[in-house]
């Protein structure tokens, strides 16, 4: 969302190489994605934390760098499921 494309590719194929080797927690997958604009990913991500029961999944309603997605469907139905007012 900075205009840092290439370094958030980067970081998201750093991350990606770390969790060959243990548990990278698929928000901050999401995270990545959010700021590149993917909404399809970054949700996609955000249901395998839910899966997961990631503890970084604690307030996805209120963080601010999730704002793309407010308007999604598919995250206000995670948002309900998670059990956080939306």
């Amino acid at each position: 969302m900075a205009g840092k494309r290439a370094e958030a590719l980067k970081v998201l194929e750093e991350l990606r190489e770390l969790a060959k080797r243990r548990y990278v927690s698929p928000h901050e997958i999401a995270l990545v994605y959010a700021g590149l604009g993917d909404k399809e990913q970054a949700v996609r991500w955000l249901e395998k934390a839910y899966a997961d029961r990631s503890g970084a999944l604690i307030q996805p309603n209120i963080e601010s760098r999730f704002d793309a997605l407010r308007q999604d469907a598919r995250f206000a139905a995670l948002i309900k499921r998670i059990g956080l007012p939306h």
